[in-house]
């Protein structure tokens, strides 16, 4: 079977690592991919945007699956024509995408629903927003309802730092994003981020991680598209993880279908483990990046015939759950200085001896047979060993072979599990 992989940063390059090596997988391409994509696929000049160009492309080279990356061509319903002409997808159609195209969509559902959730407001006016904010109390979530990049939320300390948050959004800071914002109850406890691949009807659970979403060590500075990853989550115990599926992803998969938009895809929930028990803090219609690294590195079976049964009506209905190594997987995220800002590219880049790591490509080029930076997050650099405290080393003593001088990392990645592994002895 012929694949086209649809991205170009480290989630597609780690999909395009277990695509590659799976025996249904007779010839990969990357629409447009990276330049660690290029060592397994053939890379090709596509824009998602323009359907028609993708539709043609999978004809003239026999493609039998497209795998769809990143949220946005799936929210601009990339999948819903690929469909229409007959061809298969991973990933789903628009008005299923929505469940990471619409923050508030997703807090009315989960209403509807009984979906537990954090309490929260949508507003489409400022001054409405401004005058709800007093109810929430401090701190406060706000969220620009569309799809902002990973960067849409901001958790407000102050009343001056909510307000500044609307009249930001509003302002359109967060482009046509922040033309409505949903206002959010703060929850505490750990953050897990689980995954569940969907067939529209069936639903089978993929595995857990826990992300670190703030730039700086000790969870400090501003939010990120994610600094890095663990896999798998301890504190997400099974027992959990069944409460999950009960409460959480089997009523969304059911009222989805219900209401005809049935979700063939991934599902990546965000959660919050609450005293309360496990709440959703969001749902993104993708895998999640970084914690794709980490699931790839752990993920034992073969990926296309996995990702071909979920795009496939009833094709989960027969498959059991995908097995994933015991041991843990951890990635170190290497951006560009600057970042989440505005980033230093075009900084050289050299591999040293990595050992037993896997390095994904995220945001690289190439300039004269020189590895440069392309983006804000650079390198995954990605290892396991059998506990977090192992596979951290191992990520570390590869990210210390690895001159990037202008680039930075989080030297903490997996801080909370490692503390735990340390005072259990």
């Amino acid at each position: 079977m012929h694949i086209l992989l649809i991205g170009s940063g480290g989630r597609e390059h780690a999909l395009a690592w277990r695509l590659s090596q799976s025996p249904m997988c007779d010839k990969l391409y990357a629409a447009p991919g990276n330049p660690g994509i290029a060592e397994l696929a053939t890379c090709v000049a596509l824009d998602p945007a323009d359907h028609g160009a993708v539709e043609a492309f999978c004809r003239e080279h026999h493609v039998g699956l497209v795998v769809v990356g990143p949220e946005a061509p799936l929210v601009d319903g990339l999948g819903d024509s690929l469909r229409a002409a007959g061809i298969k997808v991973f990933g789903p159609n628009a008005n299923a995408a929505i469940l990471e195209g619409s923050k508030g969509f997703v807090k009315d559902l989960c209403a509807r629903e009984g979906i537990p959730t954090a309490a929260y407001a949508r507003h489409s006016d400022k001054a409405a927003a401004l005058a709800d904010l007093a109810r929430f109390g401090l701190p406060v979530v706000i969220k620009a309802d569309g799809l902002a990049a990973g960067k849409g939320v901001i958790i407000a300390e102050t009343d001056a730092q909510a307000q500044d948050a609307i009249e930001t959004m509003f302002g359109g800071g967060f482009g046509d994003a922040g033309a409505e914002v949903v206002i959010e109850e703060f929850m505490t406890g750990e953050e897990v981020s689980f995954f569940a691949i969907s067939d529209g009807a069936h639903v089978i659970p993929f595995g857990s991680a826990q992300d670190h979403k703030r730039v700086g060590d000790g969870d400090t500075g501003p939010n990120t598209g994610g600094m890095g990853a663990y896999s798998p989550a301890p504190v997400f115990t099974p027992a959990l993880e069944a409460e999950v599926m009960d409460r959480i992803i089997h009523p969304t998969v059911k009222a989805m279908a219900r209401d005809g938009r049935a979700y063939s895809g991934v599902f990546f929930a965000g959660l919050m483990l609450t005293d309360q028990g496990p709440k959703l803090i969001e749902y993104n219609c993708r895998f999640g990046d970084p914690e794709c690294q980490v699931l790839m590195l752990r993920f034992e079976g073969d990926l296309a015939q996995l990702l071909l049964a979920a795009a496939s009506a009833d094709g989960l209905g027969a498959i059991e759950r995908p097995q994933l190594s015991p041991d843990t997987a951890l990635t170190v995220v290497m951006a560009a200085k600057g970042y989440p800002g505005t980033p230093e590219k075009g900084g050289t880049i050299a591999i040293g001896d990595i050992g037993g790591a896997q390095i994904f490509h995220a945001g690289t080029a190439l300039n004269g047979g020189q590895l440069v930076a392309n983006g804000g997050r650079v390198l995954n650099v990605t290892a396991h060993g059998q506990s977090v405290t192992a596979a951290q080393a191992a990520a570390y003593a590869a990210v210390d072979a690895i001159d990037f001088p202008t680039g930075f990392c989080r030297r903490d990645i997996g801080w909370r599990e490692v503390a735990r592994e340390k005072a259990a002895g």
